[in-house]
């Protein structure tokens, strides 16, 4: 298959471009904090358990941007390529190059949620349920921009699905960038939709947020096993790439959510 020709430019204006890109995390951001705020007005997902206002979910909003845009920013310094960075201070910003960090935006909104929470004498698991339950849109758009910037393509396959890339040779390759909008975006989302609509998992602090943390990491891990690794990285240990070994700390963490709520009534 051919990529398709999608401009990862919507429009632009003199020095100003929009870019898909930009557009996912605002996409993300405001579709993520709307649904919040939808699920948090709704007293009977929550039995027993502190509420969160609208008001509150709303003042949220620039505590996530800047965890998630700062925290990914910073990730992608320290986790992909710290001695660039390190050469090139001045590059630190321009997150054109070399791009954001999943694990270091997740860094990010914790370390945000965790201050907000503190400051508002709000339950942090809820605040962690809450982001965790529109996160999985986010990451949708975010893969699909990486699709349409043609990035992080997968590795080499004889599939009919095989796409070749304009950046990734002559050869076909995974669209690696759709199965992680499919796995870790769409079912996701549906996943935690059934859990907080059909099953109350508002009723135990902490389980949705585990789910999520466990879900992505699995995904993660497997689909990585189709996707090209960093050609700076390459494989880190025992056949492992760097977005595969953060996933395991992810993984442990939602575990030890899952279970600590399990035990509350």
């Amino acid at each position: 298959m051919t990529f398709p020709d999608i401009d990862p430019v919507i429009f632009q204006i003199g020095p100003f471009a929009l870019r898909w890109y930009s557009m996912a995390y605002i996409a993300g951001l405001l579709f993520g904090i709307r649904y919040m705020a939808v699920l948090a007005v709704r007293p009977a997902l929550w039995p027993g358990q502190p509420k969160v206002s609208a008001e509150q979910i709303n003042d949220l909003l620039i505590w996530l941007t800047l965890g998630v845009i700062v925290g990914a920013r910073i990730g992608y310094v320290l986790f992909y390529n710290p001695s660039y960075f390190w050469s090139h201070p001045g590059e630190v910003l321009a997150v054109w190059n070399g791009g954001m960090s999943f694990h270091g935006g997740l860094l990010g909104v914790m370390l945000a949620l965790i201050v907000f929470a503190h400051k508002q004498g709000l339950s942090l698991r809820v605040l962690f349920d809450l982001t965790a339950s529109a996160a999985p849109v986010g990451i949708l758009f975010g893969r699909l921009s990486n699709f349409i910037n043609g990035e992080l393509w997968g590795r080499t396959t004889d599939v009919p699905w095989g796409m070749v890339f304009p950046t990734g040779g002559p050869l076909p390759r995974h669209p690696s960038q759709l199965y992680e909008a499919g796995l870790e975006g769409v079912f996701l989302f549906l996943l935690l939709t059934i859990l907080i609509w059909r099953f109350k998992a508002f009723s135990r602090p902490g389980l949705v947020a585990g789910v999520f943390c466990s879900v992505y990491a699995v995904g993660r891990l497997v689909i990585e096993i189709f996707r090209e690794p960093d050609a700076h990285i390459g494989f880190i240990f025992a056949g492992l790439t760097m977005g595969q070994l953060l996933c395991l700390p992810v993984l442990a963490l939602g575990l030890f959510l899952i279970r600590t709520a399990k035990r509350q009534a």
